[in-house]
């Protein structure tokens, strides 16, 4: 299955903070789906980047948009060709 990085830029206002509860119960759903691998916000850069695995790039669209905070969003999708890292490797093995 694709995997997609998105970049959304957001401005942080009152009624954004009041749709971040509902959100992260979105974001935590989809998580334990594995439909997101990784979820990360800077409030110093009002960034956010999550990698998540769809089929296409309209299911991406699909699924961004059923978060609360998609209204307060500018974003771009790019479908990634190399996702590696440590969480991908095999855990060190460690003879006591």
């Amino acid at each position: 299955m694709p995997r997609y990085q998105v970049t959304i830029h957001f401005e942080m206002t009152e009624a954004f903070m009041q749709a971040v509860p509902e959100h992260r119960v979105y974001i935590n759903h989809l998580i334990n789906k594995t439909v997101i691998e990784h979820y990360a916000v800077s409030l110093e850069s009002r960034t956010s980047w999550i990698t998540l695995n769809a089929e296409s790039r309209e299911e991406v669209e699909q699924i961004l948009s059923r978060s609360t905070l998609y209204p307060f969003w500018t974003y771009e999708i790019d479908e990634l060709f190399v996702l590696d890292g440590q969480h991908y490797r095999l855990p060190e093995l460690n003879l006591n």
